[in-house]
């Protein structure tokens, strides 16, 4: 190594000294120096660069050797850890081939016990949606009852004795209250979103009365029904919470006021009414009016057929009634031939026919209109549905809706004016036709007794 070295700096060393040479006459006018001093400075240099090599050499060699150590220690390591992966991959299969053996033993030991378990999954997860919306679980708290079922329903694990009897109970427990009719106080939402304790009225599972009004369970909380009903399921739910024993008629809900809810929704009277619009409106009111002046008419011929029958039953002539009015022309007239007396007669009865029939025809009009004016209803309200449709389509039926119950209220007006209105006209006609028969019977009488007394 250090020949290859002193023959590798000796062309560096000839080429220094051949610039000396060449610099001496520059040098040595600027500095004195002979060769020898030159020469010792080379020296020096060249000893200089070789302690410089030998520290490198050194140097690498010690790098050399380190490195063969790492690499001789990563060489252990790895066959250490080839040695660790063969025994965990033999532990590994040991493991898989004891566990299909468990697995094998855990299906012989538990038999027909996994069907069972499979079972109580299965009724826990159906019923737990049952329960928590059940009206037995606003009494009895429905989260607890629900937790238990939603832990069977999603456990791996085999049940517990105490689990399968919490299911157990819970079901049985529903059984039996619903058949059963309870009080229990509880918080009810009311209809501005506030909640009160109030004594609720459970009917079995199908129905809860607070307070005279129907309830609905929402999300497992009581809610106030918003629209109560009326006539006779309010009487009949109030009638049965205010009984303390005996029977008692109550309304079920079998959809737990889900039912209730959409059924008190239906339109009133009212509502009805105002779906029929303006056409409607003058329905009812040509109606109103016409049954007015059918039942003053029925009054007013009532009473003058009262005094007809009085006036035949009697000698005494008066005229408030119509035949007094007729037999006072018949009296005015003792000496009048038949012919004339009859002819006298026929014009008195004639003058007393529009006074009965008064109004009559008022009332034939009303009801030939009251369906006319429906079926106008019906029109525009069908012209506006079919505007609608061309606007928004046919996708949504609410809005077609109004246009709908236009049409139909206004035809269903126009028949329940139409049908009493000809009802009362024709009671009205018949009552003002049998005064006028009496008049022509009680005339042709008058006319005969004449006759005879001519002759």
């Amino acid at each position: 190594m250090s020949r290859l070295n002193f023959h590798n700096l000796r062309t560096p060393l000839l080429l220094t000294l051949t610039a000396a040479l060449l610099l001496l006459p520059t040098a040595g006018a600027a500095q004195t120096k002979t060769l020898d001093d030159l020469l010792q400075e080379v020296r020096a240099e060249h000893r200089a660069d070789s302690e410089l090599n030998r520290k490198r050499e050194a140097e690498f060699q010690a790098k050399k050797n380190q490195q063969q150590a790492l690499l001789n220690q990563a060489r252990q390591e790895r066959r250490r850890q080839e040695a660790r992966s063969e025994r965990l991959e033999a532990r590994h299969q040991e493991n898989e081939r004891e566990l299909a053996q468990l697995e094998d033993q855990l299906a012989d030991r538990l038999g027909s016990l996994g069907e069972l378990f499979g079972v109580v999954r299965q009724v826990a997860g159906e019923s737990r949606d049952v329960i928590g919306n059940s009206m037995v679980s606003a009494q009895f708290g429905g989260a607890d009852r629900a937790e238990l079922l939603g832990k069977l329903a999603g456990s791996r694990d085999l049940p517990s004795i105490e689990d399968l009897k919490g299911l157990w109970y819970t079901l049985q427990q529903e059984i039996t209250e619903s058949g059963k009719v309870a009080r229990f106080e509880a918080p009810v939402t009311l209809t501005d979103g506030t909640r009160e304790q109030q004594t609720v009225t459970r009917i079995g599972v199908f129905t809860a009365i607070a307070e005279g009004k129907f309830l609905q369970l929402d999300g497992g909380r009581l809610k106030l029904i918003g629209r109560q009903p009326g006539g006779q399921l309010r009487r009949a739910a109030g009638n049965f919470e205010a009984a303390d024993s005996g029977r008692s008629e109550a309304p079920l809900d079998p959809s737990k006021g889900t039912i209730l809810s959409l059924l008190v929704e239906a339109p009133d009277t009212g509502e009805t009414i105002q779906q029929g619009g303006g056409v409607g409106y003058i329905i009812i009111m040509i109606g109103i009016f016409g049954v007015l002046v059918a039942l003053w008419r029925f009054a007013v011929l009532f009473q003058t057929a009262r005094r007809v029958g009085e006036q035949a039953g009697s000698s005494t002539v008066s005229r408030d009634n119509p035949l007094g009015r007729v037999m006072k022309v018949y009296a005015d007239n003792p000496e009048t031939d038949v012919e004339s007396l009859e002819l006298k007669l026929d014009e008195a009865i004639l003058r007393e026919v529009p006074k009965l029939e008064a109004w009559l025809s008022t009332i034939k009009v009303f009801s030939a209109i009251a369906p006319l004016l429906g079926l106008l209803g019906t029109v525009t309200g069908m012209i506006e549905t079919f505007q609608l449709i061309t606007l928004f389509g046919a996708g949504d039926p609410k809005l077609m809706a109004s246009g709908i119950s236009e049409a139909l209220v206004t035809t269903m007006l126009g028949l329940i004016v139409a049908i009493p209105l000809t009802f009362l006209h024709a009671i009205v006609q018949g009552r003002s036709k049998g005064i006028t028969e009496v008049l022509e019977e009680q005339s042709a009488g008058m006319v005969a007794r004449r006759a005879e007394a001519s002759a």
